[in-house]
């Protein structure tokens, strides 16, 4: 099975956010990431629960909705009201880190864990049992198209280690691309969350197909140039 890919809808046009959104599943996508921020728990303010409803009627692909707001416990049920199917958060965010994985469980949706690029992995060891899946981060959560922080990709081995036979997916989020896709997938990674390389590729469903099979770089990169 070749790794899934979560475009993140923080780089999409908001003026066209339901067309944007309705386009993914066409493109190839398998979620659709949606990166939620307070403006406190890290420095920007991007959408809420409103965004989350709105954009659940242009898209059957799971709603990958990433919490980066400070007590998360008080607004996951309405995110879920919302048509979240995967809640993931930071666990420091939280006084109910428990209690939220266990109202998301209660209500039939998936739940991760989101570690910072300076949070070590054994953080969640003690919570690796409850979760659906840990998400990595190659940045500091607050805007997209940061640099990715190289050293980020040695957690995701220290994480697979943890994890063992374990049913728990590893997500990597922040800096995800035609040079480090493979190494994530090799290393472990099961869902690669993109936002600047898809959306801001000329093509980008074909820049989400070579996420999934990079037999063809070379070709790729000459016909496509997702880059400018």
């Amino acid at each position: 099975m070749s790794i899934l890919v979560s475009p993140s809808i923080l780089s999409a046009d908001f003026a066209k956010m339901g067309e944007d959104v309705a386009k993914l599943k066409g493109w190839g996508a398998d979620w659709v990431h949606c990166d939620v921020m307070d403006g406190v728990f890290c420095p920007n303010i991007t959408f809420g629960i409103p965004m989350i409803k709105a954009i659940r009627k242009y898209t059957d692909l799971p709603l990958d909705v990433h919490l980066m707001i400070t007590h998360p416990e008080r607004y996951v049920e309405k995110f879920l009201d919302a048509g979240a199917d995967i809640i993931t958060f930071h666990p420091e965010s939280s006084e109910d880190v428990e209690g939220i994985i266990d109202n998301v469980h209660r209500n039939g949706k998936k739940v991760g864990l989101v570690l910072n690029p300076n949070i070590p992995v054994r953080e969640v060891a003690k919570y690796i049992d409850m979760i659906d899946l840990v998400m990595l981060m190659g940045v500091y959560p607050g805007f997209s198209a940061q640099k990715f922080i190289t050293d980020t990709m040695y957690k995701i081995s220290d994480l697979k280690a943890l994890i063992g036979d374990r049913d728990v997916m590893i997500e990597f989020d922040g800096g995800v691309s035609v040079d480090n896709i493979a190494e994530m997938e090799s290393r472990g990674v099961n869902v690669a969350v993109s936002g600047s390389y898809v959306f801001g590729a000329k093509d980008p469903k074909e820049a989400i197909a070579f996420l999934k099979n990079r037999k063809k770089l070379d070709d790729y990169i000459k016909e496509y140039k997702p880059f400018s």
